[in-house]
């Protein structure tokens, strides 16, 4: 008789992480972790990314202590300057203007957390943007409001069309959870995977 895999819990409330874990096919919960996701005094943003997705799998250890938990964190860049999600219409314009014609760096981290060890992983992607003039951005986001979208888009949606090339190891991970370096930890792990 086959032994039932370990519950596994996404410590997330994104609908877009779920989505995307939802294509591996595999049984999870999911859980709001409840971490302040403001950066320390200097820490840079791959730091953050790691620290966040670690803290995220972390703070729900002690309620679910048999679970396997991911945990996955994502901060843009532009030049050195971190940016989040937007959360309104005039920050993602100038979130916009600032990416026109520039490359737009993304960090992905992604934890998981066993009963008895901890792996993570980082992915970058890299997005180049095209030259965007004022009224093209406001177009878009009248199309598709990206507002709780870190960069101000969706790129799994209409915001493709703001682009020139997309450099990444993985896709998935533009979109919040890297599910390639997922699996590789999940498998390094003993989580029974094809």
């Amino acid at each position: 008789m086959l032994k039932a895999p370990p519950p596994l819990l996404l410590a997330s409330s994104s609908r877009y992480r779920a989505e995307l874990l939802a294509r591996l096919r595999l049984a999870f919960d999911t859980a709001a972790p409840g971490v302040d996701e403001t950066p320390q005094p200097g820490e840079n943003a791959g730091a953050l990314v790691v620290r966040l997705a670690r803290a995220k799998a972390a703070a729900l250890r002690h309620t679910h202590p048999k679970a396997w938990i991911i945990g996955s964190d994502q901060v843009a860049l532009i030049g050195d300057e971190i940016i989040g999600k937007p959360g309104d219409r005039e920050r993602a314009i100038r979130q916009l203007c600032a990416a026109s014609g520039r490359e737009v760096r993304f960090l992905t981290a992604v934890s998981l957390s066993t009963p008895t060890a901890e792996t993570h992983a980082i992915e970058t992607t890299t997005v180049h943007f095209r030259d965007l003039s004022r009224d093209q951005i406001e177009r878009y986001l009248d199309a598709e409001p990206a507002y709780d979208c870190a960069g101000s888009f969706k790129c799994e949606g209409y915001g493709i069309t703001l682009f020139e090339a997309v450099d990444s190891r993985d896709p998935t991970a533009l979109i919040g959870l890297p599910l390639i370096a997922l699996c590789r930890l999940l498998r390094e792990a003993g989580y029974p995977l094809p």
